[in-house]
């Protein structure tokens, strides 16, 4: 879908918040474990990210609230995975900036020292 140009600015505050939410590295992680875990309880998460259950707890309630991930129940334990996979898309595509970007400093670099 292409972007109405220019964007309105409700559009825009929702982009924003997008952003706003993978900004944080917690986050990031625990949408990576859950890509290559696939589900995941919030213990297990926190277990394998070094966190606290309630600081994890947090995160995955935003993303939750977002729509990124879902959760479900399975007795006493919350159950999340990715319900939005197109979050992956986005660190991908940020993914390959960084890679190319890292490439242009280091040629960069490489041609000062020359």
């Amino acid at each position: 879908m292409a972007l109405p140009s220019p964007i309105p600015e409700p559009l825009v505050e929702l982009i924003a918040e997008r952003f706003r939410l993978l900004s944080e590295p917690m986050r990031v992680r625990a949408l990576d474990y859950l890509r290559d875990q696939g589900e995941s309880s919030v213990g297990e998460l926190a277990d394998a990210l070094g966190s606290s259950q309630q600081n994890l707890s947090k995160h995955l309630g935003a993303l939750h609230a977002a729509g990124i991930v879902g959760r479900r129940r399975d007795g006493n334990r919350v159950i999340y995975a990715i319900a939005d996979e197109t979050v992956l898309e986005i660190c991908d595509v940020v993914c390959g900036s960084l890679g190319r970007r890292a490439g242009e400093v280091s040629e960069m670099l490489e041609a000062v020292g020359s």
